[in-house]
């Protein structure tokens, strides 16, 4: 499996700072160019790319050899995940838009968008925390960088491509781990896993891990950008630019508890993790207007992934399953019907009469629906020899 450590880079002078802000710009301008030719003459594929405008990015954009190569490459990427995007339906009719725009007109890359360098332009020194880098003004030796101890022992099993990243004038290295993936285990049972905005995540075991602070905290900020946006003065813009991500990582932050919490919780009771496929659930539900703000804030498909791959390391399975009706349906008698949903927080059965929360009813129909969907064969279901 593959995940990703990131380092910041600390330059140690201005000099060092501008020749890798200077890479950036150089490198991306470089591949707008590279994409126009790209879209004009229909060369999507790296080989012939490389061939039409290999000499004139070194040339014009003062690039070395394999920096040429990986922008060429970068663009060449790009395009093939729009036409991956185009293909499954992520730029489908309801976004006729968007789609149009991206099949009329080249990709354009920003000055500031990520870099690839493979270990021919950049070589790491963990012992002393430091990396060599190319730039367009030469190579830079003994760069340090700080991260977490964790991330310094992924690096160890560092392999492919690391991004530069600038942001908010801050240098980073996002570098890909290549982890041996852990046998996964056949699951005693399933830890149904019902997501929300209410209650970010509620397990059949009756655990709630309410989303009432994050949605505070959520819309204390959209609060504070209102006021400040409204005052428009180069104070209020120095403020704004500083809050700039902070809701986002703090979010990132909840659901990497959550899904540890998850994660360790299946491990240790030997199960499964079964989740709601919830892929469009955007654009399939109706909010009212003052609700609007937090249906599109939800973060549940980075809930997921940080569910996934931490499983994944874990050798704990996850399966997705049909979400409808895990509202409406009763886990003591599958009677399914709308008004056995009382209000957002209560269920009421009225067959049978069983009266549980919501959230935690339509957990237990997850869990009852993920034994189906893993003995139809899930994708990570072990193979019988390995069993």
């Amino acid at each position: 499996m593959k995940i990703i450590a990131q380092v910041k880079l600390l330059p140690g002078s201005a000099y060092d700072a501008d020749a890798l802000a200077a890479t950036l710009r150089a490198c991306n301008r470089a591949a707008n160019r590279a994409s126009e030719v790209a879209f004009a003459k229909d060369l999507k594929r790296r080989n012939v790319l490389q061939d039409e405008v290999y000499y004139a990015l070194k040339n014009d954009f003062d690039l070395g050899a394999q920096p040429a190569v990986r922008t060429i490459k970068k663009v060449c990427d790009a395009y093939a995940t729009l036409k991956g995007n185009i293909k499954a339906g992520n730029l489908g009719p309801e976004d006729s838009k968007r789609r149009k725009r991206a099949e009329s007109k080249p990709i354009t890359f920003r000055e500031d968008a990520a870099q690839p360098y493979d270990d021919r332009i950049l070589t790491w020194n963990l012992d002393e925390r430091t990396v060599s880098i190319w730039t367009v003004a030469g190579r830079i030796k003994g760069i340090p960088f700080v991260c977490s101890d964790e991330a310094l022992k992924l690096l160890a099993s560092r392999k492919g491509e690391s991004d530069l990243v600038m942001r908010d004038g801050m240098f980073f290295l996002i570098a890909t781990i290549g982890l041996p993936e852990p046998e996964v285990s056949e699951p005693t049972g399933w830890l149904g896993v019902d997501l929300g905005i209410v209650n970010i995540a509620t397990t059949n075991d009756g655990q709630i891990m309410a989303g009432r602070r994050l949605n505070r905290y959520r819309q204390h900020h959209r609060d504070l950008r209102t006021k400040l946006q409204k005052k428009g003065t180069k104070a209020a813009k120095r403020v704004l630019k500083r809050l700039r991500r902070r809701e986002a990582r703090h979010a990132a932050n909840t659901n990497h508890i959550i899904a540890k919490r998850l994660v360790t919780t299946a491990e240790r009771t030997s199960r499964g993790i079964a989740l709601e496929d919830l892929g469009g659930i955007r654009q399939r539900v109706t909010a009212k207007k003052d609700q609007r703000a937090r249906l599109h804030s939800w973060a549940f498909a980075q809930l997921g992934s940080f569910i996934e791959y931490k499983a994944c390391r874990a050798g704990v399975p996850v399966v997705h399953v049909d979400p409808r009706n895990t509202s409406r349906q009763c886990s003591e008698c599958w009677h399914t019907h709308r008004t056995n949903r009382v209000d957002q927080a209560r269920f009421v059965c009225r067959s049978c009469g069983t009266v549980l929360h919501a959230d935690h009813n339509g957990s237990r129909n997850i869990a009852h629906r993920a034994d189906a969907v893993w003995q139809r064969g899930a994708v990570n279901r072990p193979s019988p020899t390995a069993r």
